[in-house]
């Protein structure tokens, strides 16, 4: 059974890492995968959301960044290290690399638990944002597999941990702001 789900997922990687292979999407996945692309995008957006978004403006600028900070060093630091799986860009030697292979562990992609945790954290507070933040999140997962450096099930499971990650904490942080506002009425009405 985990030979066939293998083929399944070697299949997917080889679909976008091979069949997909042209030189203008070796551009455009390597300029969204980049860190400090989509970093400087979600720096502005949280700017516009702080500055621009009143109280749930500031409530969710924060929470993201707490959120990433818990995101990133759970998927690099636990679950990387619990699960050792070897990117394809290491063990398939027809693996295209137009960045070349790096990083340690390749389950779960940090790319995808990251950018989906933040879709859904920003989404549940600002809802109208939902498709581009998530086509954005899906793209930059994409280009994962696309680049060679992650297999599909590495960002199919960075996806769920980060739609839950983000799920649970608005959830989190929706109710802790309740509890703020009932605390600061009653400290009004007294």
């Amino acid at each position: 059974m985990t030979d066939y789900l293998y083929r399944i997922d070697l299949n997917i990687f080889y679909f976008f890492n091979h069949n997909l292979s042209i030189p203008v999407l070796d551009k455009f996945f390597s300029l969204i995968t980049s860190v400090n692309n989509w970093y400087i995008a979600y720096i502005i957006l949280l700017l516009i959301a702080f500055i621009k978004g009143g109280r749930t403006g500031r409530i969710t600028a924060i929470g993201v960044l707490i959120l990433i900070a818990i995101t990133d060093q759970v998927s690099s630091n636990i679950l990387k290290d619990l699960v050792h799986r070897v990117r394809p860009c290491m063990v398939l030697p027809d693996a295209i690399t137009p960045i070349g292979c790096t990083g340690t562990y390749s389950f779960p992609s940090n790319h995808a638990f990251n950018n989906f945790a933040a879709a859904t954290f920003i989404s549940r507070f600002f809802p109208k944002m939902k498709w581009a933040l998530f086509i954005t999140a899906v793209l930059i997962a994409v280009s994962r597999i696309y680049l060679g450096l992650h297999y599909p099930t590495d960002v199919l499971g960075g996806a769920i941990f980060g739609i839950i990650s983000g799920y649970l904490f608005a959830s989190l942080v929706k109710w802790i702001d309740q509890r703020l506002k009932h605390e600061s009425k009653k400290k009004t009405l007294v």
